[in-house]
């Protein structure tokens, strides 16, 4: 006699466990959950005998795994909508930071910000985040660019998450800017984050991944190979901003470094296309950035499907170029700007997210074992999700088998 805290029934399910057909689905399922974790799953018609301490009839709702934010900037202070402006008037992204602007206009906020100013100031964004379903989210530093700076981020980002429902996977983005007070000396920062930041982060288990960016106006791939190596010195594993505005030989680097993903890559080259499936490394698309920044390059869909490299989706939350606090609208995006399938953009977002953030094994699909993090949506069919702008959807979000917010 199976014993469970918690049967869900009269559901129709999306699994998003990838067979050679796609994504199988379930017309009349149940799912038993206990301690937190997914018991069982399959058609109601199947159910084994059983004791379940509450049962819910979903009405005929459809249910996904709980959705995956698998790159945001979420924790910020200040606002950067002057440089939207700027950019419908013509600006570049390039012009914007050679004045001043940019990732360092943000530095200078942030490092005047409390912790507890950074907290406050994300909670709506986290909770925006939450009422499309979503119960992960990867938050990067990258605006301290500091030893304090960067540590006084992560704080804020365990803080955030210590009073928060949903998983929160912090992201040491240290290599995001060169700070203006290293401009003459590039060495000096690139020391300083391997010396002291790196290890003062590893020590204190503040961050989960190192991220870089990788790209003319930021960082050299043999100064992110440095930071990379240290980083995995430390036991830290790593993820990149590759190819996003120049083909950089990012994508390259992320397979070299077997990185978790690499992001953007919006002038990946066929060959960094191939490393990257060769190293099993998840392309990350943000079509939030596209669309902000004006570009009209996007990142080649067509090669990673020819070579099977698995593409997630993304909000890419954060001030400047990607003022986007909602994921299903980031599928709607990537759906229309660069033609993914509607199964794709849910893949995108669940499975192949996990994934990107080394999750997989623990969430991502529904599953025996796999934590029971579950969304319930009000769509005769999942690929609504990507259908509609601007309609709420969720009906109701568990995350460890607890219902943490209902439509």
């Amino acid at each position: 006699m199976e014993r469970w805290d918690l049967l869900l029934t009269d559901a129709r399910i999306a699994p998003m466990r990838a067979t050679a057909e796609g994504y199988p689905t379930i017309d009349d399922g149940a799912i038993g959950i206990g301690g937190g974790t997914i018991a069982w799953i399959g058609a109601r018609a199947d159910l084994p005998p059983h004791e379940a301490t509450e049962t819910r009839r979903l009405a005929g709702r459809w249910v996904t795994p709980a959705l995956i934010d698998c790159h945001t900037h979420l924790v910020f202070a200040g606002d950067r909508s002057g440089e939207f402006e700027a950019r419908l008037c013509g600006a570049s992204y390039a012009d914007i930071a050679a004045a001043g602007g940019g990732i360092l206009a943000t530095v200078d906020a942030t490092r005047a910000a409390s912790v507890d100013e950074l907290v406050a100031g994300a909670r709506p964004r986290l909770a925006a985040l939450a009422a499309d379903g979503v119960a992960t989210v990867e938050i990067k530093s990258g605006y301290g660019l500091d030893v304090a700076g960067e540590v006084r981020m992560l704080e804020a980002i365990r803080q955030l998450a210590a009073g928060s429902p949903l998983t929160i996977r912090p992201t040491l983005l240290a290599l995001h800017a060169l700070p203006v007070e290293f401009r003459e000396n590039r060495e000096a920062y690139l020391d300083l984050v391997c010396d002291e930041l790196l290890p003062a982060v590893a020590e204190s288990g503040l961050a989960t991944a190192v991220d870089a960016f990788c790209e003319s106006l930021a960082f050299t791939v043999p100064e992110v190979e440095r930071v990379f190596a240290r980083a995995q010195s430390l036991r830290l594993p790593v993820k990149l901003h590759a190819d996003q505005l120049s083909a950089s030989g990012g994508a390259e680097l992320a397979a070299r470094a077997g990185a978790l993903s690499a992001d953007h890559l919006e002038y990946a080259t066929p060959a960094g296309i191939a490393a990257l499936a060769a190293a099993g490394s998840v392309a990350v698309l943000l079509p939030g950035a596209y669309v902000t920044l004006g570009e009209t390059r996007q990142p080649p869909v067509g090669l990673f499907r020819e070579h099977g490299v698995p593409m997630a989706v993304a909000s890419d939350l954060n001030p400047g170029t990607s003022p986007l606090c909602s994921l299903r609208e980031a599928m709607a995006l990537a759906a229309r700007v660069f033609g993914l399938t509607p199964w794709e953009c849910l893949a995108g977002t669940t499975c192949h997210a996990a994934r990107a953030l080394g999750l997989d094994h623990d969430r991502g699909s529904l599953e025996p074992g796999k934590r029971a993090d579950l969304a319930v949506w009000d769509v005769e069919h999942p690929r609504e999700l990507c259908y509609w702008l601007g309609r709420p959807l969720l009906a109701e979000l568990r995350i460890g088998g607890r219902e943490v917010s209902r439509g």
